[in-house]
């Protein structure tokens, strides 16, 4: 028996744009804004998460918040680190004891091989003694309870904060996939945009991000319409605060041309599916995971572009931690889980 199994931490991590969760002892015991506040002159830590999230866009000279994650990969490898080691201290005062580290960490499928390092690199810099990658895709399958072993073919449709990740999934892996980098921060930023150009109101990114919660939809007609909102923003003419108010068909313009995109890339992925696979798809349907999963009229948008049926993941926010969590679980059993030395 070994006497420091005791001392063995188990962390499943879903490091997104957005948000980042981890699972411990099939639990989630983080679920935090994927962002890091900085003190400028000290290079001081002063809060990751929730807290950091509180002081974006509200800062002074002092203080600076970084997003370390864009487009689904690592753009600022300090942030990073800062970010995992953080959230990983939220766990518990306990932590300081564990001798051995063992993560499983979701990347996007169109990863390259230098991310992947980026994201090692990471994992080492917190002291994880076995790190594994697995494919959000496929974590987003396990996580809503699909068996990816089978010769049955998957189409699952993940919708994150930076990327939206497309694939056909049998046999243990991926045989069509498309990655692009539209995805929830692409449709924050079409709602920016769209209330200056409309209403020429000035607004921030947690503003958009509240109006998308609220409001948002990728269809201009919705069987229960949701309430207009009051948006409060600055007036771009006078300056002076102000508010107006907006609705689902505003949002629903203003996201089109993105919602497109990944209509698209779904049309793309479909084209490149074997005849055969494509025949389990007819009768499956496709699976929507990820937070823009949740955005109104989205699904049967997709189902009527396609003619196919489209599937709601139940909790779609948190399938691809609890994936993540699963392959964690049986790192010994999945083949489709990237170790070091596969890269």
């Amino acid at each position: 028996m070994n006497i420091f199994g005791f001392f063995k931490q188990e962390l499943a991590v879903d490091l997104g744009t957005a948000n980042t969760l981890i699972i411990q002892d099939d639990q989630v015991v983080i679920d935090e804004p994927s962002i890091v506040a900085i003190n400028r002159r000290t290079n001081e830590v002063i809060a990751v998460g929730n807290k950091a999230m509180q002081m974006h866009e509200k800062t002074h000279e002092n203080i600076k918040t970084i997003r370390p994650l864009k487009d689904g990969v690592i753009a600022d490898f300090q942030a990073a680190e800062s970010l995992i080691q953080g959230l990983i201290s939220l766990i518990g005062e306990k932590r300081k004891f564990f001798t051995h580290l063992k993560m499983v960490i979701c990347i996007p499928s169109g990863i390259t091989e230098v991310e992947k390092r980026a994201v090692f690199d990471s994992a080492d810099h917190v002291d994880s003694k076995e790190t594994y990658l697995i494919h959000e895709p496929m974590a987003a399958a396990l996580g809503i309870g699909l068996d990816v072993e089978e010769p049955i073919g998957n189409m699952i449709i993940d919708i994150g904060g930076g990327t939206t990740e497309i694939a056909v999934i049998a046999l243990s892996g991926i045989v069509t996939d498309q990655s692009i980098r539209t995805a929830g921060d692409e449709f924050t930023m079409d709602i920016i945009d769209y209330m200056k150009r409309k209403h020429n109101l000035l607004i921030g990114e947690r503003t958009a991000e509240q109006i998308k919660i609220h409001v948002g939809s990728a269809a201009l007609d919705l069987p229960n319409p949701p309430e207009k909102y009051a948006v409060n923003g600055r007036d771009m003419l006078t300056g002076i605060p102000k508010q107006v108010f907006t609705n689902h068909v505003e949002v629903a313009e203003a996201l089109d041309k993105s919602i497109t995109k990944i209509e698209e890339a779904v049309l793309k992925a479909l084209e490149d599916t074997p005849p055969e696979l494509a025949a389990d798809i007819y009768r499956t349907g496709i699976y929507l995971t990820g937070g823009g999963a949740l955005l109104r009229g989205l699904s049967p948008r997709i189902a009527a572009k396609t003619k196919l049926k489209v599937h709601v993941a139940d909790d779609p926010l948190r399938a691809v931690v609890r994936g993540t969590g699963l392959a964690l679980k049986n790192s010994h059993r999945y083949s489709f889980l990237i170790d070091r030395r596969s890269i």
